[in-house]
């Protein structure tokens, strides 16, 4: 995999007319520093064909090609065991990504050296009939089921994790939760830090807490039961199951914010995800079926 190379045509969007080339490739395409510099000091950044200056101005319509190799990565190529692909289910791919529907159940990725079954590993084994690995983007908890983004080369990476960070990478999630007394909409700004007597769980104000917030609007209620759509504006660890069991309405079967057992999964899927795409910066809106356990769960709400 040494040889590999990873090489982008791209059109120079309206909005850059007339502006600097280095502006069209840290500023609109978002490639890190390091990047930039590898790709300009080796010459492999090129101008409807010719190598040119990074104040050169660049037009509307005209082509430029990109091509990186596996020195300008720190980790070209993630050390993934690939594991069967016969549970991948994918909800979008191109060259660039991948959106896969995942399991509730499977971790995202491996914690142990050697462990497989993880969402990753069967990933990589879909992958590997195209001669790539998959790059981590974000994770799901190993309980959450749904839509999950996942890059097929290093350099969208930065890229598509820079976009979940600031926001235009948007997900939301569904959760079935505990009562129905709660706003028909609502905003919940607590801080998340550790839980200092367990080393699992997350605690409002705990130590470290770092600003967290969940935007959510309840879809419907249903014996003594409500499903809740939700939307984060930071990204922390268990930050909803957190958030709406400090509410007073932790969702349902969540074995560590929840004493009761409602039912034996727990119930948040990764519902949607509204994808900017590298470079071309179109929008598409990405949508993972609502898996069996909220089916059978909400049949068993109707029969009460």
């Amino acid at each position: 995999m040494k040889d590999i190379q990873w090489c982008f045509n791209e059109t120079v969007p309206e909005a850059m007319n007339g502006r600097p080339l280095k502006a069209l490739l840290s500023n609109y395409w978002q490639l890190p520093k390091h990047l930039v510099y590898s790709i300009r000091h080796a010459e492999r950044v090129l101008v409807d064909g010719h190598y040119q200056p990074v104040n050169f101005p660049v037009k509307a319509g005209s082509q430029v090609q990109l091509t990186f190799v596996p020195a300008d990565f720190a980790r070209p190529f993630p050390n993934v065991t690939a594991d069967s692909a016969a549970t991948v289910a994918i909800l979008y791919e191109d060259q660039n990504l991948v959106v896969m529907d995942k399991r509730r159940g499977d971790k995202t990725h491996p914690n142990q050296p050697g462990e497989v079954g993880a969402t990753i590993n069967h990933l990589a084994a879909y992958l590997a009939t195209e001669k790539t690995v998959p790059y981590m983007i974000h994770r799901l908890d190993q309980e959450t089921s749904g839509a999950i983004i996942f890059g097929k080369n290093p350099v969208v990476v930065p890229i598509l994790v820079a976009n979940i960070a600031n926001k235009q990478i948007k997900r939301t999630y569904l959760a079935w939760v505990e009562g129905t007394d709660l706003p028909d909409e609502g905003t919940i700004n607590l801080p998340i830090g550790r839980d200092p007597d367990d080393k699992r769980k997350r605690k409002i104000n705990g130590p470290h807490a770092a600003p967290a917030l969940t935007r959510y609007r309840v879809l419907r209620k249903q014996s003594g039961y409500a499903l809740v759509q939700i939307s984060l504006e930071t990204g922390r660890t268990h930050q909803i199951r957190v958030h709406l069991a400090a509410l007073g309405h932790p969702l349902v079967g969540d074995p560590l914010y929840n004493s009761s057992n409602g039912s034996p999964f727990l119930m948040l899927h990764s519902w949607k995800v509204d994808l900017l795409m590298p470079f071309t910066k179109q929008r598409k809106l990405i949508e993972a079926p609502i898996p069996d356990h909220f089916i059978k769960f909400e049949q068993e709400l109707s029969r009460h």
